[in-house]
């Protein structure tokens, strides 16, 4: 059901943890499918994500018609029904999800969620939900360490456009990215000489604005 180029994510279960899932990936500019039987949470983010409905997680049709298989990822993040949340994993797998991250509420949860086929299973509470959507958004990230709610430094490869370029001419601070340093194997230059061409396939260390850094995933 991809509709544009945008990376796009399917939210079941719009409690405190799913709706904030929801609202930070849609507010990064993320298409954003969001699912649950509740129509006061339906109606709460249907005029920020891209597509909101109201349905049983519990019928295979649902998934099937939202063309699950196109989608980045699928996080299941229902909480009031042990079984809702067990099938509704069971049934994004089946309808050709990528990638399934389910929110559990005890260990054996966690076990039979894997069992049934969960890429990931987590533990969250509420404040967890816009650390999730950073992760979900940050795949070319090889670590992300948030150093403040707005602020962040990461770990990314040289990205393709950057490389054979060299500070001064790709001006990154005029675009709010800091360099902190280049990673080479385990040794960590800092102080970049800005005329020295940045090498491809070798891992950059930024800190800038958690909205500058989405825009160079």
């Amino acid at each position: 059901m991809k509709t544009t180029g945008k990376r796009q994510f399917a939210i079941f279960g719009l409690g405190k943890f799913g709706s904030s899932i929801a609202i930070t990936l849609a507010n990064a500019g993320y298409d954003v499918i969001a699912v649950d039987n509740n129509e006061e949470r339906v109606s709460e983010v249907a005029d920020i994500v891209t597509y909101a409905l109201q349905a049983d997680v519990m019928e295979p049709g649902v998934f099937m018609s939202l063309g699950i298989s196109n989608i980045d990822a699928a996080v299941v993040a229902i909480s009031e029904s042990m079984e809702a949340s067990i099938m509704a994993t069971i049934l994004a797998k089946e309808a050709g999800a990528p990638y399934v991250l389910s929110k559990a509420s005890t260990e054996m949860h966690s076990v039979i969620l894997k069992k049934v086929g969960a890429d990931e299973v987590i533990f969250p509470e509420k404040s967890m939900g816009t650390r999730i959507a950073k992760k979900l958004i940050s795949g070319n990230f090889l670590d992300l360490f948030e150093l403040s709610a707005s602020f962040s430094m990461v770990e990314i490869l040289v990205p393709v456009e950057w490389a054979g370029r060299n500070l001064k001419e790709l001006d990154l601070r005029k675009k709010g990215i800091n360099v902190i340093g280049l990673k080479i194997g385990e040794k960590v230059t800092v102080n970049l000489d800005p005329d020295y061409p940045l090498p491809a396939n070798e891992t950059l260390i930024l800190v800038a604005k958690n909205e500058v850094l989405s825009n160079i995933v």
